[in-house]
């Protein structure tokens, strides 16, 4: 049987969903996101973007570059609802979808032919069902793996549709830069450049030990992408591979004590998201972004479960005596990951059903009003 992967794409989806709710708003640039100068863009229409704006970007930079834009807080709950939608089109188009994000999927549309008629039909009516059914439109990607589908999906936003056939795949993709590999950045492209490496195709018969200088482990893996091989399976109801919340502050904290208090309140949400969603984990990952955006992590593995407030806190406090302060901090984030199902093995039952009997009360309270409902003392001052 053929392989064929659809990647879809959904174009500019918040500003998308904010247009498609006021008609108005069409043609004009529409940036959301967070609305103080502190925050970032989450999504911009395409109008906006011939200004120079971007996901990501400071909100700051943003309104510099666009003036005149529309700016809007972002609406989580709607886009949700929107995305439910177009997940249960593609839920009917193919058996095997995996949910990359809230715009985002790959559908294994292999071996449908007497359904479609082909992949090149199955993806023209995600295409329709999507435009007709909610109102939005779609880049597709249809291609042998995962790999080029995502690729081919963007090459030709928005409302983009492109098709790369199996005895085509490494031609077609030989002169693209090698950028548009996942992974390779500028430090990477910077080197390639170096050796005479600045397109796929040369990087696909580049020499070993030069990739593996540049590359280190991930040299080969790097080499099949660059051949056009990827034999990754699409993967329904993948399991999340970490829980985490960040914050970006109004103003940059500027002393260990301030970061502790803001770790206090972050534990708890983290805490009450794996609980709520039944998970402990192993590794907790805390993320420091400067003033100046530079960004550092730092990670610690514990032997116990981890699943309560306390451990949690317990660990990113430890983790923030690594982290030096010499400039403000403006984003605090706590991850934990290597997660596990079931319940959590801690210090010992008496210790452990004061700290289950604490957080039934708070997560059933966060449950109901929300999780900025409650915090620990100390967290807020």
């Amino acid at each position: 049987m053929v392989r064929w992967i659809m990647h879809v794409d959904m174009d500019a989806f918040f500003a998308a969903v904010e247009v498609l709710d006021n008609p108005a708003l069409r043609g004009l640039p529409v940036i959301v996101g967070g609305q103080s100068l502190r925050g970032v863009v989450s999504t911009c229409s395409y109008e906006a973007r011939r200004y120079g704006v971007h996901s990501a970007m400071p909100m700051a930079l943003a309104h510099k570059l666009c003036p005149e834009g529309i700016y809007l807080p972002g609406r989580m709950e709607r886009y949700k609802e929107v995305s439910r939608q177009i997940m249960s089109i593609f839920h009917d188009l193919s058996p095997l979808v995996e949910q990359l994000s809230i715009d985002e999927a790959f559908l294994d549309v292999s071996g449908m032919e007497r359904l479609y008629g082909g992949p090149e039909q199955a993806g023209r009516l995600a295409k329709r069902r999507i435009k007709e059914e909610v109102g939005l439109t779609a880049s597709v990607g249809l291609a042998p793996n995962k790999f080029l589908a995502k690729m081919a999906s963007d090459l030709h936003k928005p409302d983009g549709f492109t098709v790369i056939t199996h005895e085509h795949a490494r031609a077609f993709i030989a002169p693209l830069p090698v950028t548009k590999i996942f992974g390779i950045g500028a430090a990477a492209q910077k080197e390639l450049l170096q050796v005479g490496i600045d397109c796929i195709g040369q990087l696909s018969v580049a020499d070993a030990g030069v990739l593996r200088r540049i590359f280190g482990k991930n040299a080969e893996r790097v080499r099949l992408l660059a051949c056009g091989l990827d034999d990754r399976p699409v993967t329904p109801d993948s399991e999340p591979k970490s829980i985490g919340r960040e914050t970006t502050f109004e103003r940059d904290l500027l002393d260990k004590e301030s970061c502790r208090r803001h770790i206090l309140e972050l534990s708890g949400m983290v805490g009450y998201r794996l609980r709520r969603k039944g998970y402990y984990g192993h590794t907790l990952t805390l993320k420091v972004k400067y003033t100046d955006f530079r960004t550092i992590t730092r990670s610690i593995t514990s032997e116990s479960d981890i699943s309560s407030d306390e451990d949690i806190y317990a660990l990113a406090v430890r983790l923030l005596e690594q982290v030096p302060l010499q400039k403000g901090v403006r984003l605090l984030g706590i991850a934990v990951a290597g997660l596990g199902s079931g319940q959590p093995l801690g210090l010992g039952f008496e210790e452990d059903a004061k700290r289950q009997r604490r957080s039934d009360v708070t997560d059933k309270l966060k449950a109901r009003f929300g999780e900025q409902i409650i915090f620990r003392g100390g967290s807020r001052s």
